[in-house]
């Protein structure tokens, strides 16, 4: 019953490599999205009043870098990778999500 509650599976390096490979396809199919995403960024200043708004600058600077950061984080992530450094990699490697996440956040809260 011990054994059952820790199970301390641990995953060898070549699976862990397999699962940074398809986290780069994953950012690397992003990466238009947040192209398009720049191309349109200047209409969340369309409404009324959201030239001013603070929250709809973050947003756009958000949007802006999004797709920056889904080049930047694959690169940073494999360097980190190749150093045996993986905790730090797989955190570089989750800054996309995050990064679309508080972009999502922000822009529910701008009118439009």
């Amino acid at each position: 019953m011990a054994s059952a509650l820790k199970t301390n599976v641990v995953i060898d390096r070549k699976t862990r490599q397999v699962l940074l490979v398809l986290a780069t396809l994953v950012c690397a199919g992003l990466m238009p999205l947040g192209a398009v995403g720049v191309l349109f960024s200047p209409l969340i200043f369309d409404a009324r009043g959201n030239l001013f708004n603070p929250l709809a600058w973050i947003g756009f600077a958000l949007m802006i870098s999004f797709w920056i950061v889904c080049i930047v984080a694959p690169f940073v992530a494999w360097i980190m990778f190749r150093r045996n450094r993986e905790t730090v990699a797989w955190g570089y490697m989750s800054a996309p999500l995050i990064w679309a996440l508080a972009l999502v956040t922000v822009l529910q809260f701008v009118p439009g």
